[in-house]
């Protein structure tokens, strides 16, 4: 385990492999770098050097009460990836991840070699978990954790140290710190800012999430971007880590 400061904060950061620079990141509340690192990871790190890091406030990265909209998080990646600034480097996201790593495409393009988003939403979604309806909440860890694949809610429901340790750091994020009202303020990204871009970009989607329409947006504005739908839902490395792992590979040795 490798702890790096970054942006005035400290970052749970791991490397893997050798070759091409390629940074992958995770989704928002329950998400942290094992969804890579016990996925598609070790298998990419075959013909590149990866690294992933635990978003602020996530995993074993250090607490912040603020910043967890785009643009802060955009300057988190910047200043974890200073080393890469000779070589670009293939940036990969799930969830509220691809959102980041989308901004960080859009405004830094010369940095990114290729983007690489899996089931990324568009502003205004919380990592795939649409507010209740009629509100402009989202609601407490419990209506999310009701959102959650039956896998994740079942490790919730256990009740086990893991569970407890989920539960709390999901509470303290809904509760103790700017992320739901980060999340309400982002700005919505154009069609314009979006076919102004031209580097080359995957999209991986669920077939069944609720995040497939923002996928087939982007696939009609950003300019050669190629969809690719796999059988699930928002959560595609527990509904198909396998044909996730293999659409990854492809994508990146594009």
């Amino acid at each position: 385990m490798a702890s790096v400061v970054a942006n005035g904060l400290q970052f749970h950061v791991q490397r893997l492999g050798d070759g091409p620079p390629l940074v992958m990141l995770h989704g928002l509340l329950v998400g942290n770098l094992a969804t890579w690192y016990f996925g598609a990871a070790p298998e990419l790190s075959r013909h590149h050097s990866i690294m992933l890091y635990d978003l602020r406030g996530h995993g074993r990265s250090e607490f912040a009460g603020t910043g967890y909209d785009t643009a802060t998080m955009v300057a988190d990646l910047l200043a974890l990836t200073s080393d890469y600034q000779s070589v670009p480097m293939t940036l990969v996201g799930h969830s509220f991840g691809g959102l980041v790593a989308l901004r960080f495409a859009l405004a830094h393009p010369d940095r990114v070699r290729r983007l690489v988003l899996v089931d990324a939403p568009l502003p205004c979604a919380v990592d795939g978990l649409a507010p209740p309806t009629g509100g402009d909440d989202f609601g407490t860890p419990e209506q999310m954790i009701a959102a959650l694949p039956a896998p994740v809610q079942a490790l919730f429901a256990s009740d086990s140290r893991q569970a407890r340790r989920l539960l709390r750091a999901l509470h303290r994020l809904v509760v103790d710190s700017s992320l739901l009202a980060d999340l309400r303020a982002e700005p919505a990204i154009s069609d314009a800012e979006l076919a102004a871009y031209d580097g080359a970009t995957s999209l991986i989607y669920g077939r069944d999430s609720y995040c497939r329409g923002d996928g087939e947006r982007l696939a009609a504005h950003l300019p050669g971007a190629q969809l690719q739908l796999l059988p699930g839902g928002h959560y595609l490395h527990v509904d198909c880590a396998g044909a996730l792992c293999d659409a990854l590979v492809e994508a990146c040795r594009g």
